[in-house]
């Protein structure tokens, strides 16, 4: 780190870092003996013994009966959820920048309601009114009460997202649309979504990842979801810990998956943009000579 002052932060003086390292090291040991009383705590209730983690060390039948039918739970709620909820959201989105008043009320009413209501308050709902009249067959209400809760919050999201994305382009690219002759639709699906669309993926991956972690709230009706396998787990074997810590493994493989392919797509988008505006160039550049 440079020692040069800057206009927002001043450089410590020898005293200042004194008493920062002093304060470093202090910090240091209050966490390590923390951690050292956590780890000597678990060793003493024996949750270190090979026993408890051999179920998922040596034995397959915990995988194949419990963790892998959950994961499968998981991910089949969320890729559901997370498919709908974008369709969800591109179309409350536009509806939120609709020219006519009536569409936009509506679209902003939806918005404001599924985004206040928490998620596992529409599961239950969705669960308990699929089930009174039969909406769904009784083998998939679980799964539908889950995919529509999560579709329904996370599309309202999804819609403020696409509508902040759409405001914050430059004027001059409705107004460049327009003057071509192109109709909202045209201007809507051909200029401001791919370039929103681009700007806003960060927070479209958040959005997928809160989905994919928001499918363990399924574990409240009893959809079988990796959360809940991990829990039926350590019930059966007694082992809490490397059950929750398998399953917290298995969560964060999950969504570095996701956010790592999420970011590849992002970086392709970039780069095909690029490439597509410098062979534009070209071209108008070859056109004047």
């Amino acid at each position: 780190m440079t020692q040069q002052a800057t206009v927002l932060y001043d450089a410590p003086g020898p005293k200042a870092r004194r008493r920062n390292a002093i304060i470093t090291v202090v910090f240091g040991a209050i966490v390590i003996a923390a951690l050292a009383y956590v780890i000597w705590i678990l060793n003493d209730n024996g949750q270190f013994t090979s026993e408890k983690w051999s179920p998922f060390v040596t034995e397959g039948g915990t995988w194949t009966t419990w963790i892998l039918p959950g994961l499968w739970g998981t991910l089949k709620a969320a890729a559901a959820s997370i498919v709908l909820a974008l369709i969800v959201g591109a179309v409350l989105g536009v509806g939120l920048l609709s020219e006519h008043r009536w569409v936009r009320g509506i679209s902003g009413a939806l918005v404001e309601i599924f985004r206040a209501i928490p998620v596992l308050i529409l599961i239950y709902f969705a669960y308990y009114f699929f089930a009174e009249y039969a909406i769904v067959p009784s083998s998939q209400l679980a799964f539908a009460a889950v995919v529509f809760g999560l579709t329904f919050y996370n599309g309202s999201v999804i819609a403020e997202i696409l509508r902040a994305g759409i405001a914050s382009l430059p004027n001059g690219q409705s107004e460049a649309a327009k003057s071509i002759g192109m109709r909202k639709s045209q201007m809507m699906r051909m200029v401001l979504l791919p370039q929103a669309v681009t700007a806003m993926l960060p927070a479209l991956v958040s959005q997928m990842v809160i989905a994919l972690k928001d499918s363990a709230l399924g574990y409240a009706i009893g959809y079988i979801e990796v959360v809940r396998s991990g829990i039926k787990t350590a019930s059966y074997f007694g082992n809490y810990l490397p059950a929750l810590v398998v399953t917290a493994i298995i969560m964060i493989i999950v969504n570095f998956a996701l956010t790592s392919l999420a970011n590849r797509l992002e970086r392709r988008l970039r780069e095909g943009r690029r490439a597509k505006s410098a062979a534009t160039a070209a071209v108008d550049l070859a056109a004047v000579d």
